[in-house]
């Protein structure tokens, strides 16, 4: 996890682009939430808004079917204690005579004109007990024969008391047959004995059907939609009139699924309920197109985002990171870096200033370099215009005192090796030899000093096979030789030995030259340790010492130069001496350098190579 953390951190602050795009979609997040919570709250005031609403039209409707129930009681007590009926009631018996003929159609007169004058019945019936006559404004009069059809209607009527009980036409009164099959009857039916107020009154009954067809149309009259249902059912659930076209599409109160709505209302007087089901996405209808709009709308601000990141990186950011490439490179030396711009901008001035300001650089290292490298060369050739007179000089002295104690055989072997000497150092302007080339050269001045010196020294070479083809700068080892010749051979009369080495070892060229002379004191040698090391501590700032007053060690501090003008301050210079017994100067050369600076392009010919300026 906190790899991941680490990693996702370091995406965030090493992508500009990344920071742009978490940058923009921050500022829409209190946008979407707020859309979102706005929407969520739309639906949450519409549902309560629309069950205000709902619940104020079911109460009214509730009300008014309280007062449909109320005028049914009153009717139907008002029928029940009507006198007339109750004595044209009693004077039928059991036998259906003319008389009682004339009386059930009395009867059935009073009670048409009952229901012609309310609209919410149906029809109207009274059985007879005592006849077993159903007489009814429906269908006129008919003879209930079955025994245990009678025995319900009797019990009925004892149920009822003095108050009235509610039937409804799917009730059962018998296996197979029901109580809107016994009387006829469609809707909800009010059922009470009739002769209401005698505790001695027979066992006749009355039945008030109200009209199922104008109960429905009452309570479709409030339905929102079609997809919409409405009942009216009673305390123990049992539906007197609704529009749903089964069980399922009407649930039971205080079961209300996911996908619907329901809405209750109870009656305060009679313990009935008017309940209406409608389905949440009709409901919700517009402000799911809302919803969705709002969808659509996070969905376009979420990619305008992330193009605006784009555009935003694309024309800011990314040339920025350009222009910080860029620099970097001409940091590290690469001057030839350069930005491709057509932009007429800002960004585009400050482009083409990093272009104009890296040519400028260029051309200004580019002159400081050529510079150095003149004054370099300049003091190289005066370096080496100061070594020709002075060996010009020892030589002719050489030959003087050759010529006078020596037969001229002698001196034409002198003059000959000098010449020889003279021929290879000019050698068209070269600046480099081989190490093997390099001690070709010496023994021709070598020889030229043991003839000076009556060949009191003799002179060995070891040269590793691999150290002969390094390139070397001329006339590095000649004024080494020279002073292990004058100052350490020169009082040697006989046994003098001159030693010249070249190997390779740790990376550097190592070149020794070393004798078995007088050896140098030890203050003396302090004291030239220490100049040499002046010299090469002011070699760091500055690799000439023409402005110097050169009092001493003239040819160890022209090596000295000259190794740290080409190889650079890696390269030494090392004096080891003891006073009686000889002295070894060994020079050590970068081998990279050697390799480097000098390249031969056809054999005994030698330039050189420019140096990077990245390096």
């Amino acid at each position: 996890m906190a790899r991941l953390i680490r990693w996702l951190t370091g995406r965030f602050t090493g992508n500009i682009q990344l920071r742009l795009t978490c940058y923009f979609l921050l500022i829409l997040l209190p946008l979407v939430v707020v859309s979102l919570f706005a929407n969520v709250r739309s639906q949450q005031v519409l549902l309560e808004q629309t069950t205000d609403r709902t619940k104020g039209a079911l109460a009214s409707s509730m009300d008014y079917i309280d007062l449909i129930l109320q005028n049914a009681e009153e009717t139907s007590t008002m029928i029940a204690t009507d006198s007339n009926l109750i004595r044209l009631l009693s004077e039928s018996d059991k036998e259906l005579t003319p008389q009682a003929v004339v009386n059930f159609s009395e009867v059935l007169r009073q009670l048409a004109n009952v229901a012609s004058i309310n609209h919410m019945f149906s029809q109207i019936s009274i059985y007879h007990a005592k006849s077993g006559m159903l007489v009814s404004t429906g269908y006129g009069g008919r003879n209930v024969p079955q025994p245990e059809l009678r025995d319900w209607l009797k019990r009925a009527a004892k149920q009822a008391g003095t108050g009235l009980v509610y039937k409804l036409p799917g009730d059962p009164v018998k296996v197979g047959e029901t109580f809107g099959e016994l009387v006829g009857a469609d809707g909800v039916s009010l059922v009470r004995p009739m002769d209401l107020y005698n505790r001695e009154r027979g066992d006749d009954v009355l039945i008030l059907t109200m009209n199922q067809a104008k109960l429905k149309s009452l309570i479709r009259s409030l339905l929102p939609s079609e997809q919409a249902s409405i009942e009216l059912v009673m305390q123990d659930g049992r539906q007197v009139a609704g529009t749903a076209a089964s069980k399922d599409e009407a649930p039971a109160a205080g079961a209300e699924p996911d996908d619907r709505m329901t809405i209750q209302v109870d009656s305060k007087e009679y313990k009935w309920s008017l309940r209406m089901v409608q389905p949440k996405a009709e409901l919700y209808g517009e402000t799911d197109r809302m919803r969705n709009y709002t969808y659509i709308i996070i969905a376009v601000s979420v990619l305008l985002a992330l193009w605006i990141s784009w555009t935003v990186y694309s024309n800011i950011a990314s040339p920025l990171q350009k222009l910080s490439y860029a620099m970097k490179r001409l940091g590290g030396g690469f001057f030839g870096v350069r930005l491709e711009s057509t932009r007429k901008d800002e960004f585009g001035y400050l482009m083409n200033a990093f272009n104009q300001m890296a040519e400028e650089q260029k051309h200004l290292i580019e002159g400081f370099y050529e510079q150095q490298l003149r004054l370099a060369q300049t003091e190289l050739k005066f370096l080496q215009s100061q070594i020709n007179p002075h060996f010009l000089y020892n030589t002719l002295d050489s030959i003087y005192w050759t010529a006078k104690n020596y037969e001229a055989d002698e001196i034409s072997e002198m003059v000959l090796n000098l010449s020889r000497f003279f021929r290879l150092s000019l050698n068209k302007g070269r600046d480099a030899f081989t190490v093997e080339e390099t001690v070709s050269h010496l023994q021709y001045y070598v020889r030229v000093q043991q003839l000076r010196f009556l060949d009191s020294f003799e002179a060995s070479y070891s040269i590793a096979d691999d150290a002969k083809g390094v390139p070397v700068l001329k006339l590095l080892l000649q004024p080494l030789v020279e002073n292990a010749i004058l100052h350490g051979l020169e009082n040697k009369q006989s046994d003098g030995r001159l030693r010249i080495g070249a190997e390779i070892a740790g990376g550097y060229l190592q070149l020794t030259v070393r004798d078995n002379g007088s050896g140098i004191p030890e203050d003396r040698l302090a004291h030239i340790r220490r100049e040499l090391a002046r010299l090469r501590g002011n070699g760091t700032k500055r690799l000439s010492f023409m402005e110097e007053e050169i009092k001493d060690l003239y040819g160890m501090r022209n090596v000295l130069s000259r190794m740290l003008m080409f190889y650079g301050t890696n390269a030494e210079l090392l004096l080891e001496s003891t006073e009686g017994s000889g002295t070894t100067v060994t020079v050590r050369l970068p081998l990279d350098r050697c390799v480097n600076e000098f390249r031969f392009e056809q054999p005994g010919d030698v330039r050189v190579i420019e140096e990077d300026t990245a390096s």
